[in-house]
């Protein structure tokens, strides 16, 4: 039974259960708490980290994804702070069963987000707002944990040894917040690169749940009953089962999730620095695709109309010197290659994987008529951005920019008003600049909004689009609806042939894209 205390003296925060019994020295106790701090810190960190990184990867658009997890979570927080209230006479018990919960949602968030995502498909008809309704559920239910534990560990350490208040915040916030800052930290360059999103996640509720039980368990055992004791242990040992079975699973769960949102046919698939690479396909007689973060990049059934719908208006005129942002695939290379006068071939890749697939990969490179063979070319393993900083002006005859669509969030900048101008500095004066817009009908506004971004940079502009598949050639999978914009410094380019208008999508009036403003 724990003893009572003479009432707390003025500027002190009450105890409700008296001084703790600990099997340790007070310092020591306290000392255990604080550490007990910084790793439950840590690892709720992590928890945030992964649902923003998978969410954008899964969705799309990661400033909205990363807005919508803090925002959500933060606000969450709260509400479990202000609950956990109730728990305080109660800490250890509580504390304990909190961080049991938390280990088992947090860790299993990212696995239970992909395999909604792989098995329902586009999210389309009753799905389509399933992504971000799961995405704020595992939020907002993660955010209430987290909460829950500052109250119950604020309780726990003056049950150790009583203090001021502002001492007692100051001592729990210092490790709470390094605890954030090293999860912060060893989840892009450690836990992500060596163990990948699912299975850091696992890891990271296994770390929060012996943590939680061992602080509880060892330290403030004296608190709970037997029966009390015998519960948490059983139910900390379940979950830690459950992500144990699921960590030794989770190769299998992958490869079959894999399966589900790409076909049978994955022949590779690697998560490289930046983002994960799939190619399906491309032996017996069947497509080639190219996925990157799952995005379909290349289609073996289109790209050549494509390609060559980019490519080769931009070639009609001076030619030696060729810069392709973007393209290491090497597909828009080997549409280059294909004029004679072509001196150099400058390909400026971010990802040094996907051009080791573009070389080694024997259906992508015979796809792309093996263009890395070709003393011509050469790899700039540059971001585009910092690339065209660094070229002197009047370098190239013709850029081309073969980047994702504009309104994935990480490629704005690349689709900016400064971006532009320094791809009009690295044009000779009679140079032209080629640049994928993305689809035109779904949102004009993005198409017409980098074309009005070129002409900000100071450049003339011939939009045009490539007639749907339907039109030409009969039905298809799917109708292509690519947009396009032919840049130059001196005039507005001539409407390439075969290609057509699309003066149809004008919308008069947009602004231009910038880094600090970007709209699209």
């Amino acid at each position: 039974m724990i003893e009572p205390h003479a009432p707390a003296p003025p500027g002190t925060t009450p105890s409700w259960g008296g001084r703790a019994r600990l099997p340790v020295r007070p310092d020591t106790g306290r000392f255990l708490v604080l550490a007990g701090v910084f790793v439950c810190a840590a690892c709720g960190l992590v928890y945030e980290l992964e649902l923003v990184a998978l969410a954008s990867y899964l969705i799309g658009d990661s400033v909205t994804q990363a807005s919508v997890v803090l925002s959500v979570m933060v606000f969450a927080m709260g509400i479990g702070s202000l609950a956990a209230k109730r728990l305080r006479p109660r800490a250890a018990a509580g504390f304990g069963a909190i961080e049991a919960v938390l280990a088992l949602v947090g860790g299993c968030s990212a696995l239970a987000l992909y395999a909604v995502f792989a098995w329902t498909g586009d999210w389309g008809g009753p799905w389509a707002h399933a992504p971000r309704a799961l995405l704020v559920t595992f939020s907002l239910v993660i955010g209430l944990l987290i909460g829950a534990e500052v109250p119950l560990l604020m309780e726990l350490i003056q049950r150790i040894r009583r203090q001021d208040a502002g001492g007692a915040v100051a001592d729990l916030f210092a490790a709470d917040y390094v605890g954030a800052l090293v999860g912060g930290l060893a989840f892009p360059f450690l836990l992500l690169p060596l163990l990948g999103q699912l299975t850091s996640a696992l890891i990271t509720g296994g770390v929060n749940a012996v943590v939680g039980a061992a602080l509880v368990l060892g330290v403030f055992r004296a608190d709970l009953s037997p029966r009390a004791r015998r519960v948490l242990l059983a139910v900390n040992l379940a979950v830690l089962g459950v992500l144990a079975v699921a960590a030794v699973l989770v190769d299998d769960f992958e490869r079959a999730a894999r399966h589900a949102v790409y076909g049978q046919d994955v022949r590779v698939a690697v998560r490289t620095g930046t983002q994960e690479v799939v190619i399906t396909g491309g032996t017996g007689g069947r497509p080639l695709d190219l996925f990157l973060d799952g995005r379909l990049r290349v289609s073996g059934r289109d790209e050549g109309r494509y390609h060559q719908a980019l490519v080769h208006p931009a070639m009609n005129g001076g030619h030696a010197r060729v810069l392709i942002l973007g393209g290491g695939d090497g597909l828009a290379a080997r549409e280059v290659l294909r004029h004679p006068g072509v001196r150099r071939v400058d390909i400026v890749e971010s990802d040094p994987e996907v051009v080791r697939l573009a070389r080694e990969d024997p259906p992508l490179s015979r796809l792309n008529g093996y263009v890395y063979g070709d003393p011509r070319v050469r790899v700039r393993d540059f971001d585009a951005f910092h690339m065209l900083r660094s070229v002197p002006p009047g370098s190239y005859d013709v850029i081309v920019s073969d980047l994702p669509d504009p309104g994935v969030t990480d490629s704005a900048k690349l689709y900016s008003q400064e971006f532009y101008g320094l791809a009009r500095r690295a044009l000779t004066p009679h140079g032209r600049l080629a640049v994928h817009t993305g689809p035109v009908s779904p949102d004009p506004r993005v198409f017409r909004t980098v074309e009005a971004t070129l002409r900000a940079a100071g450049l003339r502009t011939t939009p045009y689009s490539l007639a749907p598949r339907e039109a030409v050639e009969g039905p298809a999978r799917a109708p292509d609806d690519w947009g396009f914009v032919l840049a130059g410094r001196d005039g507005p380019p001539p409407l390439p042939a075969g290609m057509r208008a699309a003066e149809a999508s004008r919308v008069a009036g947009l602004p231009a894209s910038t880094l600090v403003h970007p709209r699209y």
